[in-house]
């Protein structure tokens, strides 16, 4: 009888035409709770006083932790190759949603 378990077995992840193209966004508002990460995808245009939310994205604190460096690890390998990403002045623009927020 083979063993059921295969540690190279893969994931099929299907990719539909519309979510292919994506969702441009400017702005990460990241919120979070005792058991779950909020991330607010945000495009934000310039002089609009309006902004909406184009996708949220809700995870475990342990998935919001390999995202990170999963980030993290996909930031350094970018700039190995293409060099180091310029940071932009953050604007003065406050959001607040009653719980813990970090910008990105």
């Amino acid at each position: 009888m083979q063993d059921q378990q295969n540690p190279e077995q893969q994931l099929n992840i299907e990719l539909s035409e519309e979510m292919a193209d994506g969702t441009y966004a400017n702005l990460a508002i990241i919120t979070h709770s005792f058991a779950e990460f909020v991330i607010d995808f945000v495009n934000v245009m310039p002089n609009v006083p309006k902004a909406k939310v184009k996708s949220r994205i809700v995870m475990t604190p342990q998935h919001a932790k390999r995202l990170m460096k999963a980030l993290i690890d996909n930031v350094k390998r970018y700039e190995s190759q293409n060099g180091i990403i310029k940071e932009q002045e953050q604007a003065n623009t406050a959001f607040n949603f009653g719980s813990p927020t970090a910008q990105a």
